[in-house]
């Protein structure tokens, strides 16, 4: 009597790989510290002095962590402020070519990790503006000569002053 050959057909079982860390955070810190405390000698103790010292240093890394991240959060929210300020106003910036273009900014764009402004209807990054002015107005005033105080009725004149 023939017997058929049993062939297994097994497929590869894979457990799912995890892409290793790149940075030391407090979760692979403390896991560290607790393995270190699980396999120490019994007859020599951690120091407890080390491990203070080693607890102080993950505060201190999660503390300067926070502050990496409130201050990119600041520097982002100043470029805001900053690209916002501009609307209106003469800014000068390199062309492709190298020459100076200047232009009015009429509108501030914030979709991308640096905001772009909009000069005479062309996208400039904030990044790339070297130059801002004051917009022109109907008559350009002299920076060297105030306007007087009388002129602008400015309680210092005398025809607004009143007597007691």
């Amino acid at each position: 009597m023939p017997i058929d050959a049993i062939s297994a057909t097994t497929s590869p079982t894979t457990t799912p790989t995890r892409a290793p860390k790149q940075t030391m955070d407090g979760e692979v810190f403390m896991s560290l510290l607790v393995s270190q405390l699980r396999n120490q000698d019994p007859s020599s103790p951690m120091d407890t002095n080390e491990m203070i010292a080693q607890t102080t240093q993950l505060a201190m890394m999660e503390k300067i962590t926070a502050m990496t991240t409130t201050s990119e959060e600041n520097f982002s929210l100043q470029m805001r402020m900053a690209s916002a300020s501009l609307i209106g106003k003469q800014v000068s910036y390199a062309g492709p070519d190298g020459a100076t273009v200047t232009g009015t900014a009429t509108s501030v764009s914030y979709a991308g990790a640096v905001p772009q402004v909009t000069v005479d209807g062309k996208a400039v990054s904030l990044d790339v503006i070297a130059g801002i002015t004051a917009a022109a107005s109907g008559s350009p005033a002299s920076p060297t000569s105030p306007a007087s105080p009388a002129a602008s009725g400015s309680p210092a004149s005398p025809a607004s002053s009143s007597s007691l």
